[in-house]
């Protein structure tokens, strides 16, 4: 019964947001091929690694300026001219790498396809949220979110198909890009009303929930040096475009396969926990990486697992926030996170890069080892410092995981907390109709 009505949830979503879904996977192909194909690149033209994990934190560093200017954008010209503007951004920014082989101009391209995502993604994440009503919006951010993972892995296979030193491969995400925005825009789907949250300042959230910011700050130095270095790093150790394509599709595989078994847990045991070990099994796949790294098959492995827990816990780490806040303030935590996960997105390349500079190859896999490792240590702290909410259930089965992405935008953080706090509220009425049932059942009869 339960299987047919999410089968059911799932057609009911397809069937009103397959254009959004769609043209997001060729969006996503176009993306997550460039992003490799950059750290080919810029090995082929010398750039060293300081300079290309400059680089690579130009994209996180649009980002972080895009979910900033992109609503006001939207309130002054529309979705749907944002829309098509950022589109033309990203394609022409795309194939402009090969043209201009500059450091301070591969950078400025970054910032402008960081800048871009990000309103692009708000827009489409604006109109996701109008597809689907309050029942299926669980369903709708699922379907979204592995529609972007499937885009990245599949970028992946088309690096293979010329020469990196050549201009095709710079070509082919261009048009997959600008095609993308057209079954988006040709489709029926009326234009969303636009609102934003009130935002809470980041010491508010500090204060609220300190492991919420510490672990999201993690995550994103964590997913910046995994997405924005992994190819850096491949092209470095002496892979082939075929290897370094088979280990950036590992760590997306390994982030939307073990989405499921970690956010079915998540709502069935305390978080700090799952948390704590998700990040020792991150850390251990940084270690099996420095140990073992001169063997692909064990690189793969380190990959899977390492995109296996640090992309689930962005989700993880939202909800786990969203215990400790009312459902009136949860959207309003949106902004603070994200800014959180933006820092940490920003540091992680520059960072990882200094650790590949000074200790070659084996520094990627140390750098993610310690970052994983530091997050373990600070929930063991946090433990020890405050008493867990859930230790208070006797049967702790919230549905409030929502499956996100570190890159997504405050619209789809949002949509996640809607449904944890329509989840939270269904489930308070369900323990006062059963409170009350008990107390008829303990009634004496007249």
């Amino acid at each position: 019964m339960v299987k047919t009505e999410r089968d059911c949830a799932v057609k009911q979503v397809l069937g009103s947001a397959w254009p959004l879904l769609l043209g997001i996977l060729l969006l996503m192909v176009g993306n997550g091929m460039q992003g490799s194909l950059m750290g080919i690149r810029g090995a082929i033209e010398s750039f060293s690694t300081t300079q290309l994990s400059i680089v690579s934190s130009g994209y996180f560093i649009g980002i972080l300026i895009g979910s900033r200017i992109s609503p006001e954008m939207i309130r002054r010209v529309g979705h749907v001219r944002v829309f098509a503007a950022l589109g033309s951004f990203i394609s022409a920014a795309m194939i402009l790498f090969p043209a201009v082989t500059e450091v301070w101009v591969w950078f400025m391209l970054r910032v402008i396809l960081g800048l871009s995502f990000s309103g692009v993604y708000v827009v489409a994440e604006s109109w996701l949220n109008n597809a689907a009503d309050n029942k299926h919006r669980g369903q709708a951010l699922s379907l979204y979110m592995i529609a972007q993972m499937m885009g990245i892995v599949a970028g992946q296979a088309i690096l293979n198909l010329a020469d990196p030193a050549g201009f095709i491969l710079f070509v082919i995400p261009s048009v997959l890009v600008s095609i993308a925005f057209a079954p988006i825009l040709l489709s029926a789907s009326p234009t969303p009303a636009f609102t934003t949250t009130k935002g809470m300042t980041l010491r508010e959230l500090f204060v609220v929930s300190p492991t919420g910011i510490v672990g999201m700050c993690c995550v994103g130095m964590a997913f910046g040096a995994l997405f924005g270095m992994g190819a850096i790093w491949g092209a470095q150790a002496g892979l082939s475009v075929a290897e370094i394509s088979l280990f950036i599709s590992a760590i997306f595989l390994g982030g939307m396969v073990l989405q499921l078994p970690i956010g079915w847990l998540s709502d069935r045991m305390d978080r700090r926990i799952l948390i704590l070990l998700c990040a020792l099994a991150g850390a251990a796949a940084g270690l099996l990486g420095w140990i073992g790294g001169s063997s692909f098959t064990v690189i793969l492995i380190a990959g899977f697992i390492l995109g296996g827990t640090s992309n689930p816990l962005y989700s993880l780490l939202i909800a786990y926030t969203n215990d400790y806040l009312e459902s009136d303030d949860m959207a309003a935590a949106s902004g603070g996170l994200i800014f959180a996960t933006g820092i940490g997105s920003i540091c992680g390349p520059m960072l990882t890069g200094w650790t590949l500079g000074t200790l070659g190859p084996s520094g990627y896999w140390l750098y993610l080892a310690l970052v994983m490792a530091a997050l373990a240590a600070y929930v063991l702290y946090r433990m020890t410092q405050r008493q867990s909410i859930y230790a208070e259930e006797d049967d702790y089965d919230a549905v409030s995981y929502a499956m996100v992405s570190p890159t997504a935008s405050a619209v789809a953080v949002e949509l996640a907390q809607e449904v944890f706090a329509e989840n939270a509220e269904t489930d308070d009425e369900y323990v006062n109709v059963s409170e009350n049932d008990t107390k008829r059942e303990n009634e004496p009869l007249d």
